[in-house]
């Protein structure tokens, strides 16, 4: 199971979205867990694979589940995966003569994967909602303050001078983008999982596509073959949180050299004090924004390494997953927070006022 990312709780205050970790939550992956056990039930009873009692009783016991935590905690440390002391307490659950019913067919990955996916619906909604209310702050701030003029620089040189409206458009366009491909690689990463034991449904009966669509449609996820050691889709995903980040980042390193007290060319209404500098008024939320971006392109690396499965399914390389996909998720949604909270604060001054 996976816990909040970002462990220490002081710093969370700092760089920790609260909103977007409870997506990674124990509680909200039993959740999504039993969902998707219950839909594959409700889908093998459809496809005539159970029986209708049985996937009742199963769905039934799902919404009531109350799990042994310690158990399931023992378990996974035993197992490396939740789901085999998931099964087992969930079979008791329903009790005879349906037991047997709970997860026919279907493989420890099929529950977690899908799991993952129905949080990530979720948080890819919250990021893309998130990503378009910024760039409407930035367009309110463009025609409230686009005239501002101001000098362009390059190579921490000053240039040619230009407007804040110029400014504003260069980080304008990467959100812009970053909105698009969310849109366009979502249906890709919200993709049911289901592939049996290897990945090739057999343990279906010849239904195995059936009962898969069937499922799809339950829990409102695209219909895939199995992707089990097939990882490009979180690897894709990984990728956008990186760039969104580093987008954040660009975005703060600017503005922090803006708000420099020799330069000036913006002011933040409230900033970061010192008790040693009483004078001093730390751009402290552009600050985080490039820490985060430099936290997830660390990440990324790291996530790409889960690409590697050997064969038809890694441990290891699941594992890692587990551990770093979380922290990114959360990260690119503080990055947001904060990028929207210094806009809100910031003022273009304009030359005179230098």
């Amino acid at each position: 199971m996976t816990s909040p990312a970002l462990p220490f709780p002081l710093l969370q205050a700092l760089v920790g979205d609260e909103e977007m970790a409870a997506f990674f939550s124990n509680e909200a992956e039993l959740a999504a867990m039993l969902q998707t056990e219950a839909a594959l039930a409700e889908a093998e009873a459809e496809i005539g694979l159970i029986a209708e009692e049985a996937a009742y009783r199963i769905a039934q016991a799902c919404r009531a589940f109350q799990p042994d935590w310690n158990a399931l905690a023992k378990g996974l440390a035993q197992d490396g995966v939740v789901v085999p002391e998931l099964v087992k307490q969930l079979r008791a659950a329903v009790g005879e003569p349906h037991a047997s019913a709970v997860h026919l067919g279907a493989t420890s990955q099929d529950i977690v994967d899908t799991g993952l996916v129905l949080r990530l619906k979720g948080a890819t909604a919250l990021l893309l909602q998130r990503v378009e209310a910024l760039v409407l702050t930035f367009h309110e701030l463009k025609r409230r303050d686009g005239a501002t003029p101001l000098m362009a620089h390059t190579r921490m040189q000053q240039a040619l001078p230009f407007t804040a409206a110029d400014k504003i458009d260069t980080w304008i366009g990467p959100l812009d983008r970053h909105g698009e491909t969310l849109r366009e690689i979502a249906p890709r990463l919200l993709s049911l999982q289901l592939g049996g034991p290897i990945g090739t449904r057999r343990e279906l009966k010849g239904h195995g596509d059936a009962v898969a669509d069937a499922m799809a449609d339950r829990l409102d996820l695209g219909y895939a073959p199995s992707w089990h050691s097939q990882r490009d889709r979180i690897g894709e995903f990984a990728s956008w949180l990186s760039l969104l980040s580093g987008t954040l980042g660009k975005i703060g390193q600017d503005i922090a050299l803006m708000a420099q007290n020799e330069v000036g060319e913006v002011r933040l209404a409230s900033g970061g004090g010192s008790p040693a500098m009483p004078h001093k008024s730390n751009p402290v939320p552009a600050e985080v924004l490039v820490t985060l971006a430099r936290f997830n392109a660390g990440l990324l690396g790291t996530l790409h390494q889960a690409l590697v499965h050997e064969n038809e399914r890694s441990g290891a390389a699941w594992t890692l997953e587990w551990m770093v996909l979380p922290q990114m998720v959360v990260a690119a949604g503080a990055g947001l927070n904060h990028a929207h909270a210094l806009l809100q604060s910031l003022t273009f001054q304009p030359s005179s006022a230098r």
